[in-house]
């Protein structure tokens, strides 16, 4: 099974390799809220668990559909910025349509089937539906986190920038000035690879999941479902990440 990315329309300058604060925090909190899933990084998790308010653990708990099965698209941005304050402006500069589409349709880790038909949870009831039904599987703090995000999306969506601050200043902003630089060198390390040797060795040092077709026109990434989708003349993202091992998120979001 196999997630296929037509990259036919894709100029080499157009392949952006960039660290985002956001998707790493964005991880961070995935880490948090399934420890279990992620023995690697159980020190790390211990630690900043022990450290910071269990309020704030529990706020993290009560929006754990941004997070725990799939990552909302909007927390892995096409266009990273330099800072965390600079990307939450750019996620509040989408109109409320966008950002609830990509707070509760998301099928970033690859297990929760898209469904592209679907208009925004706001105006089609279908999404709508599809949106209640998947938080209801999950448990009555998720159905009441849906519900409010449905009902009142300015003030559900002031709740989710505010909890990704609050988060920052407990934990993350430390979290990242160690994590950085790294980051940054690994991505200058895969813009030189592609720069000097193509697209097919970059993609091999992404992951062993990530490959492409003889032509260097067809991506292929293997996930637990089968799709395809197109990237046109606006790119792709590819944002490393320290936190996030093993996960590997593909997310199509045009907008």
């Amino acid at each position: 099974m196999s997630v296929s990315i037509d990259v036919s329309r894709v100029q080499t300058e157009q392949f952006r390799i960039a660290p985002s604060p956001l998707a790493e925090l964005g991880s961070a909190i995935h880490l948090l809220v399934e420890p279990t899933h992620h023995p690697a990084h159980s020190g790390w998790v211990a630690s900043v668990t022990g450290a910071i308010e269990p309020d704030l653990l529990d706020r993290l708990i009560d929006a754990d559909y941004l997070w725990r099965t799939s990552r909302a698209d909007m927390l892995l941005p096409s266009e990273p910025g330099a800072t965390l304050a600079e990307e939450l402006d750019a996620v509040d500069a989408l109109d409320d349509e966008t950002w609830v589409s990509a707070a509760l349709l998301t099928s970033s880790c690859g297990t929760v089937p898209l469904f592209r038909e679907l208009g925004s949870p706001l105006v089609d009831p279908a999404a709508r539906d599809l949106a209640r039904e998947r938080a209801i599987a999950r448990g009555q703090r998720q159905i009441g986190f849906v519900d409010v995000v449905l009902d009142d999306p300015p003030f559900a969506r002031a709740r989710v920038r505010r909890l990704l601050e609050d988060c920052n200043a407990a934990f993350f902003a430390e979290a990242w000035t160690q994590l950085l630089p790294r980051l940054a060198s690994d991505a200058r390390l895969k813009k030189d690879v592609l720069a000097t040797s193509g697209l097919r060795r970059m993609l091999g040092s992404v992951s062993p999941a990530v490959s492409v077709d003889d032509d260097e026109t067809r991506i292929v990434v293997d996930k637990l479902q089968d799709n395809a989708t197109t990237a046109d003349e606006r790119g792709i993202t590819f944002l490393p990440s320290a936190l996030g091992h093993p996960h590997l998120l593909v997310v199509h979001a045009p907008g």
